[in-house]
């Protein structure tokens, strides 16, 4: 019986998981750094070139890969939270919790938020951020394609972040005082959903609306929304 060969991009993923795996006992001593991609790839037993072609940019690559297991985690234990009898905040407010629970460390996550805040890596901690938040809307069933694509994502992606710093120092019992926070959040954003629907009555909004309208109805969703790493496009006026 034939040994079943292994693609490249399969030996690629296994070289991933067993330094991320490896990685993660460093980080809370020397955070997401070069010492720590170098002990990972020292401890998981793969060669320094397969580090190097598995994590291209070394500790940022491996904190994002790590990101991104969250990710997956949070995807997985969907079933056991129980949406179906939510309401739809509580359903947002749910997942953002699972999100932030299936962690397994706080303070591996403290270093990445670190890590991230860097001039140099802002944008790669902002599109992992968004790319959480947009798995979250679609893990919901969000069927959004047009302006509204992007709104729902951007302010989720600030109520994620602030309730994320807010859990990184939460010592109450079970990380209630995160959860309330993040309720209020949420509450926040309903509150400012129904501001604007009470705006859309006012005489000039209704003015301001209607002149934006040819615009905004040509703004739509990336097509690839998989891996959103390019803004959307907007539709040739057909005027």
């Amino acid at each position: 019986m034939s040994q079943k060969v292994k693609s490249e991009e399969t030996h690629l993923q296994e070289t991933r998981r067993k330094i991320l795996a490896a990685a993660v006992h460093h980080v809370p001593f020397d955070g997401w750094s070069k010492a720590c991609f170098d002990a990972a790839i020292s401890d998981s037993g793969v060669s320094a070139d397969m580090g190097r072609l598995a994590f291209p940019r070394g500790p940022v690559d491996l904190a994002l890969a790590f990101h991104k297991q969250g990710d997956v985690l949070m995807e997985e234990h969907v079933p056991s939270v129980g949406l179906e009898n939510l309401r739809y905040s509580q359903k947002v407010a749910a997942l953002v919790r699972l999100r932030l629970e299936v962690m397994p460390d706080r303070e591996v996550v403290r270093r990445g938020v670190v890590l991230f805040a860097l001039p140099a890596h802002a944008s790669d901690g902002a599109s992992a951020i968004w790319q959480t938040c947009d798995l979250i809307w679609n893990t919901l069933g969000d069927t959004s394609d047009d302006i509204n694509w992007y709104s729902k994502r951007t302010i989720l992606s600030a109520v994620y972040s602030s309730t994320l710093l807010f859990w990184l120092g939460d010592e109450s019992a079970g990380q209630q005082d995160s959860w309330e926070f993040l309720d209020r959040r949420i509450e926040n954003v309903m509150q400012f959903e129904k501001f604007k629907a009470g705006i859309r009555s006012n005489p000039f909004a209704k003015f301001v609306e209607r002149s934006a309208a040819p615009f905004l109805d040509r703004i739509h969703a990336p097509d690839n929304r998989s891996n959103v790493d390019l803004p959307g496009h907007v539709s040739p006026n057909q005027s």
